[in-house]
């Protein structure tokens, strides 16, 4: 696309809440009376990717002002994900911590534990081999007990859990070494589908949490709705939303 379009593109939307897909449609027929709506899909697509609009809803965008979520990687989870793909490489995994979650909380804390979710059928099988490589505070599908007792006085937990199919992930690359990580929407949807153990981040720290990533980041809510409704939790975060931080999303839940 010409610098020239794009530029007029953005001053055209940048003050607008939201636009939709005739709009954009509407503002490239001018310039261009012939174009097709192939070469229109593939417009967008390239915008969508190279971060210029965020879609927020089908049919529905924004121009993207909001950097995409991507948290900095740790040596022990580096470290950690180096094992896993010399020993899963066929295994569909992702990783993260807690520590991410600090930008967002009003309590920091300097305590982190470690989340690796695996395909359904591995779970035992990388539980046994983290206890091999000398990983002593492993955890398999903890239950209350082992979340009170066990995880809550672990110096560094590492949690281990079923990967749930179509999940919303991000493919990283840091030093070599490939590996998946959850994007914004999961995390957001698994904290609070997942209240039991995350148990300390409820009330009003996830209140802050959804606030302060929802203002700071790009958010895709399509995909965010639509791991949630997987979850069956769909109508409870957008019950959640809608009450505690209405003016972020009054354009993006439907009535």
């Amino acid at each position: 696309m010409p610098k020239v379009l794009e530029n007029r593109l953005i001053e055209e939307f940048k003050n607008k809440e939201f636009f939709t897909r005739e709009e954009l449609f509407q503002f490239y027929r001018y310039f261009e009376p012939e174009l097709k709506e192939g070469t229109f899909g593939w417009r967008i697509y390239d915008l969508k990717n190279r971060n210029i609009i965020k879609p927020l809803k089908r049919g529905l965008y924004a121009i993207s002002y909001k950097p995409k979520y991507k948290p900095e990687i740790s040596a022990n989870l580096l470290k950690i994900s180096k094992k896993l793909s010399e020993k899963f490489d066929e295994v569909k995994h992702c990783v993260w911590e807690t520590f991410w979650l600090n930008e967002f909380v009003q309590h920091q804390t300097s305590k982190s534990t470690l989340f690796i979710e695996v395909e359904k059928g591995f779970e035992e099988s990388l539980f046994y081999a983290l206890k091999d490589n000398l990983y002593r505070e492993v955890f398999l599908n903890p239950d209350e007990k082992a979340i009170d007792f066990y995880i809550a006085e672990s110096n560094q937990p590492v949690v281990i859990k079923k990967l749930l199919t179509r999940a919303p992930l991000m493919k990283r690359t840091e030093n070599k070494v490939r590996f998946y990580t959850p994007t914004l929407e999961k995390i957001l949807v698994d904290l609070f589908a997942e209240e039991r153990l995350f148990y300390y981040l409820q009330g009003g720290e996830l209140m802050h949490i959804y606030e302060n990533a929802l203002s700071k980041y790009t958010v895709n809510f399509t995909k965010l709705f639509s791991y949630a409704k997987r979850r069956e939790r769909e109508q409870d975060i957008k019950k959640f939303m809608t009450n505690h931080m209405y003016h972020l999303v009054k354009d993006i839940i439907d009535d």
